[in-house]
């Protein structure tokens, strides 16, 4: 392991969503982090049968370690491990973790300096703190799902990017880094508790600014960046695909007439909000004419600021993202590298996916669980 975490060691209790996300960009960062996987009863199926294989992409970068958490020798091992570790993660319902018997209060008398790092979709209090809940109802309720989609049609979910990875595991990730940073000078850990729907608020921040300054309004596909502006938006070429035009300032406004050969003056009010209807109806029968890639031509490496819409086979093979080394393939499967880039301190997958339990015999040799009691877990099936 070489990136900028090297040293740091974690164990992530293994869920779904935003906690392995979290918990894969800091073992991308370079970071020690095992996985703490339920060791599933006998016979037991899996209800995602693409978790533990080559591609379940978020768990790259990590050994496992399977504890049947029920037995009160697996809860001894997993303290055992809290003592010697920097963060715990940890994405189940508020008071599961407690009710285990590991919760914060029990894990921080272990290990003082341990930071405990939760992550939930409405947070560990409040009034829907024990409700269910997925990333789409999280962004709704921060106000980022209404501004989202066309003005004539429901708001549109934007995958589970906002809710679940930007305003969840991303916030996470910082979370418990900067407490880890903290606990360096201070000695003490702390909780560090995020919530998707405290996220995807505070990834509106730029938007709420807008709005009580007066220059963005409610109503969807009005404002400058929601698809409202003729100059910021995404158009169907002769081929169906798509190119994307965002040219807010003038120069590249400019621009972008001078390349499509626009002669029109009305395209002159540029900032005329009442025009934007009228403009995008022009520019919409403009981007027909050609296909994508005649677009590209004309228009990409430009300052009109442009870019084709590429689905996900595309995408790796686009010029830019193969001259960035922006995807890779582990074992076979295309998948986003690791990011951001550092200079000296680069960030690398240092292992495929593991399978629950792979690695429990290797990771308790590792951290300083003897082989007799090793030996007594494995015999009794706690791991």
């Amino acid at each position: 392991m070489s990136g900028p975490l090297k040293g740091i060691r974690v164990i992530e209790m293994v869920g779904l969503g935003p906690c392995p996300f979290a918990a894969m960009m800091l073992a991308d960062m370079g970071a020690e982090v095992i996985r703490i996987h339920r060791k599933l009863a006998a016979g037991a199926s899996n209800p995602f049968p693409m978790l533990g294989t080559k591609y379940d992409v978020m768990a790259r970068g990590r050994r496992s370690l399977a504890l049947d958490l029920k037995q009160t020798e697996a809860k001894a091992v997993l303290l055992d491990l809290v003592e010697h570790a920097d963060i715990l993660l940890e994405g189940f319902r508020p008071g599961v973790m407690e009710r285990l018997g590991l919760g914060p209060d029990i894990c921080l008398q272990r290990n003082p300096r341990l930071v405990y790092g939760r992550i939930t979709g409405w947070g560990q209090e409040g009034p829907l703190s024990q409700a269910a809940g997925h990333d789409l109802n999280y962004i709704a309720l921060s106000g980022m799902l209404h501004a989202m989609g066309r003005a004539d049609a429901p708001p549109a979910p934007p995958l589970n990017l906002v809710g679940d990875f930007g305003g969840g595991a991303m916030m996470l990730a910082f979370g418990v880094v900067c407490a880890a940073l903290e606990a360096r000078s201070s000695g003490k850990g702390q909780v560090v508790d995020a919530a998707m729907v405290d996220g995807s608020a505070l990834l509106g921040a730029m938007i709420y600014g807008f709005r009580a300054f007066g220059a963005w309004t409610d109503e969807r596909a009005a404002n400058m960046l929601d698809g409202g502006a003729h100059f910021y938006d995404t158009y169907i070429c002769a081929d169906g695909k798509f190119i994307s035009v965002g040219a807010i300032e003038p120069q590249f406004y400019a621009l972008l007439l001078q390349r499509a050969e626009i002669t029109d003056p009305a395209f002159a009010a540029q900032m005329d909000a009442g025009k934007w209807p009228e403009l995008k109806t022009k520019l919409t029968a403009l981007f027909k004419t050609r296909t994508r890639q005649q677009w590209c031509d004309v228009m990409e490496g430009s300052d009109i600021c442009f870019a084709p819409v590429l689905d996900m086979a595309e995408a790796p093979l686009h010029p830019h993202n193969q001259a960035r080394e922006n995807f890779m393939s582990v074992e076979g499967v295309v998948q986003p590298a690791p990011a951001p880039r550092f200079s000296r301190t680069k960030p690398e997958v240092t292992m495929p996916p593991a399978s629950a339990g792979q690695h429990s015999m290797e990771i308790l040799c590792d951290w300083g669980v003897s082989e007799a009691t090793i030996a007594q877990l494995k015999e009794k099936q706690i791991i």
